[in-house]
Formats: structure tokens, sequence, C-alpha cells
């Protein structure tokens, strides 16, 4: 069976220290899965390349373009999410969060997750915890125990390389196993159904709501 993997990198550089740390990760992680005696598809969605699309995106109502649309059907289709981002001003980038935002809420329920993210000094490091852990459990997804942090001077460390393996692993057992024991539901309880949020009527946008009103809030003669 083969399992597909989504891979959200919100480097903006090119090349990005961000983008190697996710390809890094995915080759870990597909050596995991496939110990476990199944392969695995791999999909990169590269915000940066998103960026126009995503600004379009909020700022029409929320009406996705054909490129949000999409990236959206692969997060809530996909096995299992792995986010890497930079760190910026102590947190994750303004357009990793811009991506969160347009995707639906019930996108990644019970979706395991690996969380990582780059920074220039390890001073960060805690930034996984206190900010992209909380994101992803409020969005009711799983993530593993542990996030993979890597400073400028960490890559090419062994320590970085053994960290990188051991989320790796975490992630692969979640990924294989049964839906309903990766969301951690009881038997008899039935896991919310995801949603891409793309087959959502049409949107009216709020300016057309309020065409005609008049702010009279008197009763009609």
């Amino acid at each position: 069976m083969s399992r597909d993997i989504v891979v959200i990198t919100a480097g903006l550089s090119q090349p990005s220290s961000t983008r190697l740390l996710a390809d890094q990760l995915a080759g870990a992680v597909t050596a995991a899965v496939g110990g476990r005696g199944e392969s695995v598809t791999v999909e990169v969605i590269e915000l940066r390349e998103l960026a126009g699309d995503l600004a379009t995106t909020m700022t029409t109502g929320g009406l996705p373009t054909p490129a949000v649309a999409a990236a959206r059907e692969h997060v809530s289709a996909a096995d299992g999410i792995i986010a890497v981002t930079p760190v910026f001003a102590t947190s994750y980038s303004g357009l990793f969060k811009m991506f969160v935002d347009v995707l639906d809420p019930d996108a990644l329920n019970g979706m395991p997750v690996l969380v990582a993210a780059t920074a220039g000094t390890a001073r960060h490091s805690l930034m996984l915890d206190y900010a992209m852990r909380p994101l992803f459990t409020y969005l009711r997804a799983v993530v593993v125990p542990t996030g993979v942090f890597a400073a400028t001077e960490d890559f090419g460390s062994a320590g970085l390389s053994d960290r990188i393996r051991r989320a790796a692993g975490e992630f692969a057992a979640l990924v294989v196993a049964a839906p309903d024991a990766v969301a951690g539901f009881a038997q008899d309880v039935s896991p919310r159904r995801r949603s891409s949020g793309n087959e959502l009527g049409a949107v009216t946008p709020f300016s057309e709501l309020l065409a005609g009103h008049t702010g009279d809030q008197s009763p009609a003669a």
C-alpha cells in the first residue's frame, strides 16, 4: 500500500535551508515507512510559489484560486503532513500562517503531522512547542512527539540526523496505523470527516450582503 505524504515548506529563498530540512525529513520518512513494508508518495507544496495566490484568496472573501484549491485538496487527502517553516519574530512565518488560515477547519482531523523549523540561532528552538504544536493541536491534528529544529550550525551534524530519524520513525508509526488509532478515538466513536473546503457553495462577498442596507432599524409601515 502506498501512503501519500504532503510536505509543506515555507522557505522564501532558493536554495532554502527550510526546503533542505524538508527534503531530509521526507527522505527519512520514506525510509521509515518503507521499513514497515509500505511505499510513500511525496507531494511538496512550496508556499513561496503560492504567495500571490494566497494573498488573492485572503483578499477576495476566502474564494480559493485554482492553485490554492489544489493545495487544499492535497492536504486534506494526505495520510500525513510534514510542516516546515523558517522562524520569523520568534514564530512561524506569515506565509506559513496564511496557508494554514486558508485550510478548511476540518482539513486535518486526526492527521499525523511532523513539525519542523529552521533559524539562524538555536535560541528559537522552543518555537516548535509554543507556536507550531499548539497550532496543529487546535486543528485536531496528531503531532508526533519529536519536533525537528535546525539552526544554521546544525546542518551536517550527527545530532540533527538523529533527531530527523527519531521524528521520522514516530511519524511513520502513525501514518501506517489505522485511522481510528491515529486519531485516538474510542472504538464506538467515528472520527470527524476531513474536508478540503473546496466543495462548499459560493461565498457571498460581505459587500454584497450589505448592499442596499440603509441602517434604518425602524419597522416597515
